[in-house]
């Protein structure tokens, strides 16, 4: 290998050396530990350690990046303390995550690293998001974020590509490619002859980079880095390495040529440069025996540390404590001047008014800005906000929630439309195992809202009208929000974005433009978990949410006989328990409606804590009632017969009657 160090000063070429050989070090202690049965798993780095270091040592330690699990040395380079990491290692309590994920899926603020998930695909979204804060708050910050051959072949690496080029994002997009995705190669990963080609449909610079080589990877990252900051772009970075050992230990290494292990063990980047360091006279035996020496006192001493700590003790408390961020509610009270408003009006004013209230809030979703939206909510915001605050994206749900993530990293709040809540199938893994999960696993909340217009009613057909609020009731660390009537859509549409928990709100389509309210004109906030009593009687309680609601009051004016507690649930996670149980305590029946199809609707779990929790009360079965156990239809004849509202006023009789 040829080596320029001309321009670099002795330290910084003691550090790339020794940050690589402290990797390698840690990486044959922890095989060592794996043997023993002390650590679970390790995904083995060795023969890539120049990459890691590189990139790492040639950006500012003010400039994030987001590593894999194979990049022990971004960790190594950044100092995190080596006893935290083996504690993270070994589910320890002074670990990252406190047991509650392995490997390096955690992150840290404090050194800037944010770390996978398994989900490979996601961190590259996550990086556009943290690179789009430093544009907005004009910071002149690169940010760096590792992938591998097998990653590029995700829907993700697409997205986040393609979104950093169109906003001209400072990111460093780092392929590490070794030829394998675990055991599967490139050759049957795809078909150009270099991931760095792939840079070109994107309009993006790109670059070969050979991975083994620690200067050349600190020179060209060095170089480009420093231009991005003044002139930000995205850029593309492919560098030749291999994995040494097998994807995990247990894998192996049998899927490998034994030629190709032995050409690539000559290419060996921490001891290729070690030879040349001691032929410039830099390095020397003694030297080296001495460096060696001081990292492994390093490593059990620290190993000695981690041994000493207590196990973790198992805390429900705490488990549940820590799946969301902690949030004061401020109740901002409305004022008694009023306007008689739509639905869809309340939904814009909360957000026009939540943009004024909050400077680092950002909007997104695809045709918002000039066109207003499909449903014209964020009309006139682009005058009023502009261009860089409410920004269309591409069709790219999964990569946009991403980015909401990387704002949320960086410090900043967004909102993010899903132009019909189905569509947020595409949006669906970075919701609910990245946002969902980053508090619980370690500490990071996701200030993100998703806007769901949702359901049907309107003709729309199987692909415009889910109401899809199952998918996401299930999810630990998620909330959700499905309002029925302006005033709620607007209270709680302004807690949702001051809440630093991610937040799914549903919008009925339906109710868009059919429902007017006296609605309070200044900025004001409403609790979550607080149910609504709309109407009070002793005959039975009637729980719903959404368009559903409208669907009870309107059988009940037609039944003027019927004399029910009508609960507008308004959140369903978290959900006012309390509310439902001293209601059908009272009346002593209980009927669920949503208009989501019955199997696995939450009217499930409402009937469930009802029996569970008001058993001795009842006088007769707690009912459900949803729509078809099929898709939902287009045609109008068709469509109505698939809603649960033609059922419900023959279901609530039959109950009265039991």
């Amino acid at each position: 290998m040829t080596y320029n160090i001309s321009q670099l000063p002795t330290r910084l070429i003691m550090d790339l050396y020794k940050n690589m050989l402290k990797s390698r070090m840690i990486e044959e202690k922890m095989l060592l530990l794996l043997r023993q049965g002390k650590i679970s798993k390790w995904f083995s780095g060795i023969g890539q350690e120049a990459i890691a270091v590189g990139v790492t040592l040639a950006i500012n330690n003010d400039e994030y990046i987001l590593p894999m699990h194979r990049n022990l040395g971004v960790f190594i380079s950044r100092n995190v303390p080596l006893h935290r990491l083996f504690a993270q290692w070994q589910g320890k309590p002074s670990g990252f995550t406190k047991g509650r994920d392995r490997s390096f899926h955690f992150g840290s603020q404090y050194h800037k690293i944010i770390g996978m998930i398994s989900h490979l695909g996601p961190q590259m979204g996550v990086a556009n998001g943290i690179a789009l804060a430093s544009v907005l708050k004009g910071e002149n910050k690169v940010t760096a974020v590792f992938t591998g051959e097998g990653g590029t072949s995700e829907g993700d690496f697409h997205e986040a590509l393609n979104v950093a080029s169109v906003w001209n994002l400072p990111v460093i997009f780092c392929v590490e490619n070794n030829g394998y995705g675990l055991s599967t190669p490139t050759s049957e990963q795809f078909k150009c002859e270099n991931i760095a080609d792939k840079g070109l449909g994107y309009g993006m610079e790109s670059h070969i980079v050979e991975g083994n080589n620690i200067t050349e990877v600190y020179n060209t990252v060095k170089k480009l880095a420093d231009d991005l900051r003044s002139h930000p772009r995205p850029v593309l970075l492919e560098f030749k390495t291999f994995r040494m050992r097998g994807h995990e230990e247990a894998s192996g290494t049998k899927y490998v040529p034994e030629a190709m292990m032995d050409f690539w063990s000559t290419k060996d980047p921490l001891l290729n440069f070690q030879k040349y360091l001691i032929e410039k006279h830099i390095l020397s035996e003694a030297l080296i025996k001495q460096i060696v020496n001081e990292i492994s006192n390093d490593i059990n001493k620290n190993l000695d540390i981690v041994s000493s700590e207590p196990a973790i003790i198992a805390d429900v408390k705490t488990e549940l404590h820590d799946v969301y961020k902690s949030f004061d509610f401020e109740h901002i009270k409305p004022t008694t001047e009023v306007n008689d408003i739509r639905f869809i009006d309340a939904i814009s004013e909360a957000l026009k008014q939540s943009m004024e209230h909050h400077n680092n809030l950002i909007i997104m979703g695809q045709d918002i800005a000039e066109y207003g939206g499909v449903f014209k909510i964020t009309e006139g915001f682009v005058e009023a906000f502009g261009k860089d605050r409410v920004r269309n994206t591409p069709i790219c749900e999964s990569t946009i929630v991403e980015a909401a993530m990387g704002l949320s990293i960086a410090g900043m709040k967004s909102v993010v439309e899903m132009q019909f809540a189905d569509f947020a199938a595409s949006g669906f893994n970075p919701i609910v195992n990245y946002l969902a999960k980053s508090h619980y696993r370690w500490g990071q909340n996701a200030d993100v809202v998703i806007r769901m217009p949702c359901g049907a009613g309107v003709g729309a057909g199987p692909f415009h009208s889910q109401t899809n609020e199952a998918w996401f009731t299930k999810t630990p660390g998620l909330k959700v929000v499905y309002p029925a009537f302006p005033y709620d859509a607007k209270g709680l549409l302004n807690t949702a974005i001051n809440d630093p928990n991610p937040v799914l709100f549903f919008e009925h389509k339906a109710l868009y433009r059919s429902i007017k309210q006296d609605v309070p004109t200044n900025y004001y906030t409403l609790p979550f978990g607080k149910a609504a009593m709309l109407r009070e009687g002793k005959d039975i309680s009637i729980i719903s949410y959404g368009a559903a609601v409208h669907w009870v009051l309107e059988t009940l004016d037609n039944n003027p006989q019927i004399h029910a507690d009508v609960i507008d649930l308004r959140t369903l996670q978290p959900l006012d328990t309390a509310t439902i149980y001293a209601s059908v305590k009272k009346t002593g029946k209980a009927i669920i409606l949503q208009e989501d199809s019955l199997f696995g609707g939450i009217a499930n779990d409402i009937s469930a804590l009802i029996m569970e929790h008001c058993f001795s009360y009842l006088d007769a079965p707690v009912k459900r009632v949803g729509s078809l156990e099929t898709p939902i239809p287009f045609i109008q004849q068709l469509e109505a017969q698939y809603l649960a509202k033609n059922n419900f006023e023959k279901e609530l009789k039959a109950l009265l009657n039991f």
